[in-house]
């Protein structure tokens, strides 16, 4: 994520005070008669004319301007609706808006001990934050408080991800357990506080998440969280290799159940189908051997190679985002610099005065210092802005996470119905081969059209297998293309709203900072006047 850190404020400055009370000359008249050779000429007194027009008044508003902010009301009301990078403003987009909730918030991290924590040393035992997740539906007036720990995330993203293949789920927030030992803990656990929000309203407003049970009983439902946690990849791989025997041997359930082929083989739980899944890709990527049943939508396809295109372009524009942010930040900072080193200034020629001359020179310094700490915040207010708008890139980069997972649930979905295809052509062709030999025998062979029994009862369970895999294929396709227009819509309205938002601002500070600099390039205008003056005469 892009972030700007502020430059400090500029301090007035100890002689502030001296400046707000500096004895000016009202006009270049009264200096022309006080000789100082790094200002004037005695040979060549200006003209009344000239001496009026070039006064140098100081008004009030310029005298308190170093301790009085920058007035950007106008801008920061003109700008103040932004993409999703806060959750006030999550809660306030067109999305939010069309979702089932009203309102979603986590607050209040508080750790708690684990409840079968046990240790030797009294208050030593392990801990974690625990949130409190407030919601309210659209319509209703209850507002529901549940407390979740990052497991309970955890284990809502693992089951949306099994009953919403094909989707693009919006990715949880990383455990990130490298940031929480560098970080401080408390910046720590408000950046996960508030990433964990901007996550759940990524899921409301989602049309297919958003008003789903999982969803709704994650936020509703109090006590521990109800929907029961994955087993660890471990346990299903040993699981899954005490079951491998018995299905080589055995053949206990050699055919996958209908309710198993619409769930990934990775699980891990049959170790089996994992073998005869890699083998069929195998065969099918390195063998030469087309398979039965192959990706023919063009379209997708299509669509496929265009967000890998894009997805590059996303993440060039990203990092020259990241980089002008950076020089955004060094240009505040830098101006911030500049302003404090004329405050100094001033304060050095307001001490060591000795002519008016000097003490307008100071004058003019001042007014200087102010246009720069001016736009040093306006520099920084900006940097706010540009991250607010820009972060819209890596939003996107974050979505295409999702579209690469929901087309690898679209290939691993065609790859079991590849697999159980060549498995019923090789069960055909065994029946095939017993079925000729059982025929050269007087009689029949029991043995080998027993076993061709087998096998056909075989073909029909992975017959059904077949047709729930087919089923759910088609079913992820469907999904598949319903977020690819989703996808596209809500593309096309978010990089608009970026470009609009981004320009604007853009063009609202610049016009700030450049009428700053205008300002004291008028109240110093007698400098020019005097130098052409001079040089005309």
């Amino acid at each position: 994520m892009m972030s700007s850190t502020a430059p400090p404020d500029m301090p007035a400055g100890d002689g502030d005070g001296d400046m707000e009370t500096l004895p000016l000359a009202s006009d270049y008249a009264s200096v022309a008669s006080t000789f100082d050779p790094l200002l004037s000429s005695a040979a060549s007194p200006p003209s009344p004319t000239i001496a009026a027009a070039a006064a140098f008044p100081l008004s009030p508003s310029s005298s308190s301007s170093f301790v009085d902010p920058p007035s950007y009301a106008d801008v920061a009301a003109s700008s103040s609706s932004s993409p999703r990078s806060a959750s006030a403003s999550a809660s306030a987009s067109p999305r939010s808006a069309a979702s089932d909730y009203a309102l979603i918030a986590v607050s209040d991290p508080t750790p708690e001990a684990e409840p079968a924590a046990t240790s030797l040393v009294p208050g030593s035992a392990p801990t974690y934050i625990s949130y409190l997740v407030t919601s309210a539906r659209r319509g209703d007036h209850r507002r529901h408080a549940v407390r979740r720990r990052f497991r309970d995330f955890v284990t809502l993203a693992d089951r949306l991800a099994e009953a919403f293949r094909g989707h693009f789920v919006p990715p949880r927030p990383d455990k990130n357990t490298v940031e929480s030992q560098v970080m401080q803990r408390d910046e720590f656990v408000a950046q996960r506080r508030a990433a964990l929000e901007r996550y759940l309203w990524r899921l409301a407003e989602h049309p297919a998440i958003g008003p789903s049970d999982e969803l709704r009983v994650f936020l509703q439902a109090e006590g521990k969280m109800p929907l029961p946690s994955t087993t660890d990849v471990a346990s299903r791989m040993l699981d899954g290799a005490a079951r491998l025997p018995r299905q080589l041997l055995a053949g206990e359930e050699a055919v996958a159940a209908p309710q198993e082929v619409v769930q990934p083989a990775k699980g891990g739980r049959d170790l089996l189908r994992i073998f005869k899944e890699l083998k069929q890709s195998v065969v099918s990527d390195w063998g030469g051997v087309r398979p039965p049943l192959v990706e023919e939508d063009k379209e997708f396809l299509d669509k496929k190679q265009k967000l890998q295109d894009w997805e590059q372009q996303l993440t060039s524009a990203s990092q020259q985002a990241e980089a002008l942010v950076k020089a955004q930040q060094d240009m505040g900072e830098t101006m911030g610099a500049l302003g404090l080193a004329f405050i100094k200034l001033t304060k050095f020629e307001t001490e060591e005065a000795m002519y008016d001359s000097q003490r307008i020179r100071a004058a003019d310094s001042k007014r200087i210092a102010t246009a720069a700490v001016k736009a040093s915040r306006a520099c920084r207010d900006l940097n706010t802005q540009t991250v607010k708008y820009l972060d819209t890139l890596h939003e996107h980069l974050g979505i295409m996470l999702s579209v690469h997972t929901a087309f690898s649930d679209r290939a691993s979905a065609l790859l079991t119905v590849q697999t159980l295809m060549s498995d019923l052509a090789s069960l055909q062709l065994r029946i095939e081969k017993l079925e000729a030999a059982a025929s050269k025998i007087f009689g029949g062979d029991k043995s080998r059209l027993r076993k061709v029994e087998e096998l056909r009862e075989t073909i029909r369970a992975t017959e059904d297998a077949k047709c729930c895999a087919l089923r759910e294929y088609e079913r992820i396709k469907e999904n598949n293309r319903s977020e690819l227009n989703r996808l596209d819509r809500e593309k096309k309205e978010d990089m608009l709203e970026m470009i609009k938002g981004y320009v604007t601002s853009q063009a609202a500070y610049a016009e700030k900072i450049v009428e700053g600099w205008e300002t004291v390039a008028e109240e110093t205008s007698g400098y020019a006047r005097r130098s052409d003056n001079n040089i005309a005469w």
